[in-house]
């Protein structure tokens, strides 16, 4: 029984090697020709699309945590105006 599993690794090794070389050979050629970044290009966009609205939204609360300061270190320094 043993024999059958040597037989099997010895033939079948050779071809799921050749089957991974292939695979990553196909995928160079896809990234080389550019078909991979063409195909994600609309996931791509809606990415962008998410960051841009991520940022956007970061700067409003930048602003907004500004005015936040300053209403509360306003009434500090009208306290210390009237001493």
């Amino acid at each position: 029984m043993p024999a059958v599993f040597i037989v099997m690794i010895v033939f079948l090794a050779p071809l799921i090697a050749l089957g991974i070389f292939a695979s990553f050979v196909l995928a160079v050629i896809r990234v080389w020709r550019g078909e991979a970044l063409r195909q994600n290009r609309p996931q791509r966009d809606e990415e962008t699309r998410l960051i841009q609205e991520i940022y956007q939204g970061l700067l409003k609360m930048e602003d907004r945590i500004g005015a936040l300061e300053t209403i509360l270190l306003d009434p500090e320094r009208k306290g210390k105006d009237e001493t």
